[in-house]
């Protein structure tokens, strides 16, 4: 008997995001998970969205301020114009292309 997938939880997600160090894509997730699938981890993301407020509350206690050292966000879009079954790519501003493209919109902080 073939196990009922479970809904998709925003703590095991990000756990995902934190253990991986490689490959971030969903069906690598679901390829390592035996409770959620490409689809189940795809249609969490469409429908959650996770503000700035709710990633600080979470890491603030691991930032330590010192005169020597920086937090550095960088945001950048993958350019994803010759693609046509990737459900995260969506059109926005590229400030490489100096205009809109189909893309996906990655946020790195380092």
């Amino acid at each position: 008997m073939i196990p009922k997938k479970e809904r998709v939880t925003r703590l095991e997600y990000c756990q995902y995001l934190l253990a991986s160090q490689i490959n971030y894509a969903l069906t690598n997730y679901a390829d390592h998970t035996e409770k959620f699938s490409h689809n189940m981890a795809n249609r969490y993301l469409a429908g959650d969205e996770i503000r700035p407020l709710l990633i600080w509350e979470n890491v603030k206690s691991e930032v330590c301020p010192t005169l020597h050292e920086f937090l550095v966000f960088d945001n950048t879009v993958i350019d994803k114009n010759f693609s046509h079954r990737i459900e995260l790519a969506r059109r926005q501003y590229s400030g490489n292309a100096h205009g809109v493209i189909k893309g996906i919109g990655v946020v790195t902080c380092v």
